[in-house]
């Protein structure tokens, strides 16, 4: 910048420098910051990242919403804290010996760690702050206090599969309505028929570049908070179950040393939407979300409980995050990567006992004849 061009911003007023930085987003914001000194004091005010917040995640405009992040250090602070997507790029290769590290029985003191340290959180500690765009439109918003049936340490939450549905759960506070519907009128292209999609999948490619979601995760006792999605989908299957459903993919890799045998586990976020309208029906074509949750799988694919699962949310609020979409989709990739590997190495150690068996038997038979005679 040029010291005539420093000499006339100067000369202007903060309040013109206020209206200017109140219009941007979040990114263009922080960049306008590092710019000149002007833009770096105003940017500190915290009613510039509130409209930040309120124009990315519309869940946040919540009073109550409000005073949560208030109280963990902030808009300018919760922005920084999730915007950016978790990157994790230590997943384990097969060199790692996953078979040891899998023993057939865990003992739960091996397995679950001190007693001491998971005591210290509560389910009720961890807010669900959700938002879903399509085409940079909201069509679904919803806040969730705490986990729910999650009441009781001996509870079957601590030792069952850890999942939240929340288009299961009731929306108490009336302020979003759970049923989600999609149409032309929202941008979707026009289906003649199903039989028509399963050959062109044009609503489908429209669906996975349109669609974005953000899970926000945030423990109000640590103050933390991050957001385990990955915005924008990592995957799908068209058409399932059945010819009329199409499943998303959303999610993000998590760490988990010193907290489970398997160094990582996935967060799965998934999307499921349902054609209940075709043109070919005489009404415009129109999709229904059926399905929107959350679970945490090791790197076998088995789900994790709600007891791991706690803690493996808190070191996730801590990891390492990156403003870079493609770091995130990296360390997605390397997961898939090491978890094919992984399949594929036990299937060959299933085939080597297998024929390990085959020769004790012959053996066995051939010792067994021998005696005989």
């Amino acid at each position: 910048m040029s010291i005539a061009q420093v000499e006339s911003m100067a000369s202007l007023s903060s309040d013109l420098f206020y209206d200017i930085l109140r219009r941007l987003d979040g990114t263009t914001l922080a960049n306008a910051a590092c710019s000149c000194a002007a833009f770096c004091s105003i940017s500190k005010e915290e009613s510039l990242w509130k409209n930040a917040c309120h124009s990315l995640w519309p869940s946040t405009n919540r009073e109550d919403v409000k005073s949560l992040i208030s109280s963990v250090g902030g808009f300018r602070k919760f922005y920084a804290d999730c915007y950016p997507l978790i990157v994790n790029k230590d997943v384990p290769g097969v060199e790692f010996d996953f078979f040891s590290q899998y023993p057939e029985e865990w003992f739960d003191a091996e397995y679950y760690g001190e007693i001491d340290e998971f005591e210290s959180i509560s389910p009720s500690d961890f807010i669900s702050i959700v938002d879903v765009r399509y085409k940079d439109k909201v069509i679904y918003s919803k806040v969730l206090w705490g986990i729910p049936d999650s009441d009781g340490f001996n509870g079957w939450f601590y030792n069952c599969p850890f999942r939240i549905d929340l288009l299961n759960l009731s929306d108490n506070d009336g302020l979003h309505e759970d049923e989600v519907r999609l149409s032309i009128e929202d941008g979707l292209p026009p289906i003649l028929s199903i039989e028509k999609e399963r050959k062109d999948g044009k609503l489908w490619r429209e669906l996975c570049d349109g669609i974005q979601l953000s899970w926000i995760i945030v423990n109000k006792k640590e103050k933390q908070a991050a957001n385990v999605s990955s915005w924008s989908p990592l995957g799908g299957q068209r058409h399932w179950p059945t010819d009329k459903d199409c499943l998303i993919r959303f999610g993000s890799i998590l760490p988990s040393k010193d907290i489970l045998p398997c160094q990582v586990v996935e967060c799965i976020l998934v999307m499921k939407f349902r054609v209940i309208h075709t043109e070919e029906e005489g009404s415009q074509t129109t999709l229904k979300l059926t399905e929107l949750s959350m679970q945490l799988k090791d790197m076998g694919g088995s789900h994790i409980d709600g007891r791991n699962s706690l803690l493996v949310l808190r070191e996730a609020l801590k990891s390492r995050r990156s403003k870079n979409y493609s770091e995130a989709l990296e360390s997605c990739h390397l997961y898939s990567k090491a978890q094919s590997e992984l399949k594929e190495e036990k299937m060959r150690n299933e085939s080597r006992l297998d024929r390990l068996c085959l020769i004790s038997g012959i053996a066995a038979f051939i010792t067994f004849c021998y005696c005989i005679l």
